[in-house]
């Protein structure tokens, strides 16, 4: 079923005054980070949270994971919603939820409340997320401009997360957990200001809305996702668990065929003919359910094993914070010199080795002794892995299919993070003490980043030297050629 939507012309922004790039990179980025922030800065404001409104281990489990259902359901819908509606225009609803959402976070008082409330705020990033890298491939052109502004988004989701536990943890030491919330609101409100000032107009596409895609989507991926959040609590053999993730997997094989079928699907089946966006959706969905759990269980250890106050275990991702952000500066420099896979192996190769290291902590090892080291290379890992994996994401589609590409890139991502909880809470669930449950999960961990790390070997770096060497030869073709212009272009 697809519903015709009247249009007013399609093609690109309507103004063709010049771009505030700058303004506009800074609406995009600000507001991504307030979304990937609220996936994290939750975890060292739960203990606060549980004893407030005196929650219980499951209930404090829906606090994060009624936003992550909603989030990762809702993505493919959103995505879809730019590319017709407009994407400027989408942008600012999804703003507006997601700042009234995070008011009602704050102010909660009881457990449906504060679940309502993520949910809610689920919706809003389902919607800014897609819009905002989508807004990154229709305005900036494609080249170095490009290039700089997507590291710059990759960057942007990997602080994010790591961020996230700083200020969580700052926030509920200095005043209390709310204020984590109801900080989205004024920032919030200054991205709606900005974005309908400097973002140019989109008409609303000429198009047909997949709506049998949507409701199937939307449905399959919410069960599947609430199947895996439920693993973490019941296991994998629980009634629940089985048959959410059965019903989830028979609905998305409907959403499969009707996308096969639908004349302007919901998400278009051609992406997937790249191996390289192929490749970087598997290997974004590993990543991202390493590092949130990584994040998950590094927390717990901080203050379970460590005995940190949550502003102490916030604080004991700064050293890796600072140099993932550092790292990430040369990034766009780095790809110019070297490619864009290289450099994701690199980066994800550190990765792996900084988690294969902090596997051996015990609860006599040491902060300095056995945590700094790994974080730290983790951190360079990151730092240069986010852009290239995000770039890989979205490398080659065309602009009709901008926001559906960008889609793929957040719903991996944000599948993975569902997972990656739920999976190696599952793994380290037999472990009888919380410093062996985290060393478990650490191991979990390393096997995911190596099947991530061998995604890109097999998938994505063959298919950007095919694409290299193509692109070299195509230009050796034209006249007026130097090597010297050569060299300077962006594959």
């Amino acid at each position: 079923m697809e519903t015709t939507l009247n249009a007013k012309a399609p093609g690109g922004p309507q103004e063709a005054a010049p771009r505030h790039t700058g303004m506009i990179l800074a609406i995009v980025l600000v507001s991504y980070f307030m979304i990937v922030l609220d996936n994290s800065i939750i975890f060292t404001g739960l203990p606060q949270i549980q004893a407030s409104m005196d929650l219980s281990p499951t209930a404090m489990a829906w606090v994060q994971n009624a936003y992550t259902l909603v989030f990762g359901g809702l993505l493919l819908l959103g995505a879809r919603a730019g590319d017709l509606l407009g994407r400027q225009r989408v942008f600012v609803v999804g703003l507006v939820v997601f700042g009234f959402a995070s008011f009602l976070v704050g102010t909660a008082q009881n457990e449906a409340w504060i679940i309502s409330a993520r949910a809610f705020q689920g919706i809003g990033a389902a919607i800014v997320a897609p819009a905002s890298l989508s807004l990154i491939t229709a305005l900036f052109p494609a080249g170095p401009e490009r290039s700089r502004a997507i590291a710059a988004y990759g960057t942007t989701a990997g602080l994010g997360a790591s961020l996230g536990l700083v200020a969580g943890g700052a926030l509920a030491g200095w005043l209390s957990w709310r204020a984590g919330f109801f900080i989205n609101v004024p920032i919030a409100i200054l991205m709606i200001i900005a974005s309908w000032k400097f973002l140019p107009a989109f008409p609303a596409s000429l198009g047909r809305f997949d709506l049998a895609g949507a409701i199937t989507s939307t449905l399959g991926m919410g069960a599947l996702v609430y199947g895996v959040i439920n693993v973490a609590e019941q296991g994998w053999a629980a009634p629940l668990t089985v048959g959410s993730i059965v019903l989830g997997t028979l609905i998305l094989a409907i959403f499969v065929i009707n996308e096969w079928r639908a004349r302007q699907p919901i998400m278009p089946l051609r992406l997937f003919r790249s191996r390289e966006r192929s490749g970087a959706a598997i290997a974004r969905l590993l990543f991202a359910g390493t590092m949130i759990g990584f994040f998950f269980f590094t927390t717990q250890f901080f203050q379970g094993v460590y005995g940190w106050t949550p502003l102490q275990a916030g604080l004991g991702f700064l050293p890796m914070t600072v140099l993932q952000f550092g790292s990430s500066l040369f990034v766009s420099r780095l790809i110019r010199r070297f490619g864009n896979a290289p450099l994701l192996a690199v980066g994800l190769a550190l990765v792996l080795l900084g988690m294969v290291w902090i596997s051996q902590l015990s609860a006599d090892t040491s902060f300095l002794a056995g945590v700094a080291g790994p974080l730290l290379i983790i951190g360079l890992g990151q730092g240069l892995a986010f852009g290239p994996l995000t770039a890989a994401g979205i490398a080659g589609a065309k602009p009709e299919d901008a926001g559906a590409a960008s889609g793929l890139v957040n719903t991996a991502h944000q599948l993975g993070s569902t997972l990656g909880v739920a999976l190696l809470t599952s793994i380290a669930a037999g472990a009888s003490t919380l410093e062996g449950r985290v060393v478990d999960a650490y191991a979990g961990g390393s096997v995911m980043l190596a099947i991530a790390l061998a995604a890109v070997l097999v998938l994505i770096l063959p298919a950007e030297l095919v694409h290299r060497n193509r692109t070299v030869a195509a230009e050796n073709l034209l006249p007026n050629r130097t090597p010297q212009n050569m060299n300077g272009d962006l594959h």
